[in-house]
Order: structure tokens, then sequence, then C-alpha cells
């Protein structure tokens, strides 16, 4: 067995955490209105959606397919965000099942604010990236949410989860 956590294990913890936050969102859907200026967003509502579509957008480059239009990326309800989710999720596991030389195959980003040296990355690098991309967000999530009063009843560390066992 590795001792190295694999991206099975990390898209594992990830939905294990979309799935908090949306829980957590529908019981207070007052959340969604809350004042958010992380990237760009006006409010919680806007800042899922930047989460949950930058998870379908690397998903999709990843697996070949045209990233969605981010103007097209749906502004709610949170049903329709947390799709979003599911959307990448099936994506990301359709691609850890293929072979693992796929894996090994480099990917040019073609974004012309990354300097041409260091736009081939490996595509395990950007699976991991748009995983922790997430996680790193939802860490800003929980302090905004229990500073406006509606603390997470779960952790999200990666110590508490079941998904490395």
């Amino acid at each position: 067995m590795s001792v190295g956590i694999t991206l099975e294990e990390l898209l594992a913890w990830n939905d294990e955490a979309a799935i908090v936050w949306k829980n957590h969102l529908d019981i207070n859907p007052a959340l969604l209105d809350a004042a958010c200026d992380i990237g760009g967003t006006k409010n919680v509502q806007q800042f899922v959606r930047h989460i949950w579509g930058a998870e379908l957008r690397w998903a999709q480059r990843l697996a070949a397919l045209t990233p969605q239009d981010k103007e097209k990326i749906p502004e709610g309800p949170l049903d329709a965000l947390f799709d979003l989710h599911r959307q990448a999720l099936e994506i990301f596991r359709n691609l850890l099942a293929a072979s693992e030389k796929s894996w090994a195959e480099p990917f040019v980003l073609q974004f012309d604010w990354i300097p041409p040296e260091g736009r081939t990355v490996s595509r395990r690098k950007i699976a991991a990236h748009a995983l922790f991309h997430s996680q790193r967000h939802y860490a800003q999530l929980a302090t905004l949410v229990r500073t406006a009063g509606f603390p997470l009843t779960s952790r999200g560390d990666l110590l508490f989860s079941p998904a490395l066992g």
C-alpha cells in the first residue's frame, strides 16, 4: 500500500465537504445572501457558484471537453449550483477510472496570465489543484459563516473525514 494520498481519496473528501456545505446552506438559506468578497463575489451564493463552477470547468478541461462558459453557469438556486459539483464529480470519477498512463500525459494550460514556461503541467497536478481549490475556499467559507453566526456543526478537516479510512 502506498502512503501517498490518492486522487480518489481527495475526490471523496471533496464530495463529502460539498455535501456538508450543501446541507448547511439548505438549513440556513439566509447565508446565501451573506456578504462575501472572496474572488470578486458579492455574497455566499456567488462564492459557492465560483467553487462548484471551477470544479466543473477544471474537470471538463481534463476530460478534453469544452469548459462551460462562465456566463452560462447558473447563478442559482442552490440545487442548480450543487449540480455543477455533481457533474464535476462524475467527470472526475470517469477520469480516475481511466488508464494510469493518461495521467502521465502533459497538460497545457491555455491562460494568457500564466507565463508560457509555466503552462505545461501534469494532468495529476490539475486534478489536485481543482480539488484543493474547493477545500481552500471551504475553509474561507467556514470562517465567514461562523462570523455570521451560522457555524458548521461538522468539521471539514481531513483528519475527521472517512475518506482516508
